[in-house]
């Protein structure tokens, strides 16, 4: 079977994100003032092959552990859906 996967990456809360905070000093620049907070991350979608949608799982969490998130800066998240 084929499955997407739309993996959603994001510095911990507890980490200073200094892009996320550039942003926000942009748009108070622009007049955009009503914005509390900004957090930058990544998305990633990967399309992939897997007997079933829990091998889909594991191979998507193995890829987010091993190379795509920074765990010790970094969290993820995200969801898998069958390709039609």
């Amino acid at each position: 079977m084929r499955f997407v996967a739309e993996i959603d990456i994001m510095p911990l809360k507890e980490i200073l994100d200094p892009q996320g905070k550039a942003v926000k000093l942009g748009l108070k620049n622009l007049g955009i003032s009503q914005v509390e907070d900004v957090r930058i991350g990544k998305h990633i979608s990967l399309e992939l092959e897997a007997d079933n949608e829990n091998v889909a799982e594991e191979l998507v969490k193995s890829a987010c552990k091993k190379l795509l998130a920074n765990l010790i800066m970094e969290d993820y998240s995200y969801k898998i859906t069958v390709m039609a």
